[in-house]
């Protein structure tokens, strides 16, 4: 290796997930261990199941009250979700 062609170890490892296929499903599993962070315990605990298929979050929610307050403000979620990530992994959020 050349001295001029040397790399952080951060920038290797980021390399190497992308070029294995790793680095999609993990930051979809990221997104997803952020949902308690971000929205606190209380939104967890009402939060029975969640997916990520085609780009899209599905949750599924035992409050229809939570439910339709997180559905106005689905966008800055998706900002927020993705912020927290670092990467456009979701488009969309849709709660059941």
């Amino acid at each position: 290796m050349k001295r001029g062609t040397l790399k952080s170890i951060s920038e290797l490892v980021r390399q190497t997930c992308r070029e294995d296929g790793i680095e999609t499903p993990l930051n979809e599993y990221r997104l997803m261990q952020a949902w308690e962070p971000l929205l606190g315990k209380g939104v967890a605990a009402y939060t029975k199941d969640m997916y990520i298929k085609n780009q899209i979050l599905y949750v599924t929610l035992t409050s229809s009250v939570l439910r339709h307050e997180l559905m106005m403000n689905r966008r800055s979620l998706v900002s927020r979700l993705n912020d927290y990530v670092k990467a456009q992994v979701i488009t969309n959020i849709i709660f059941r």
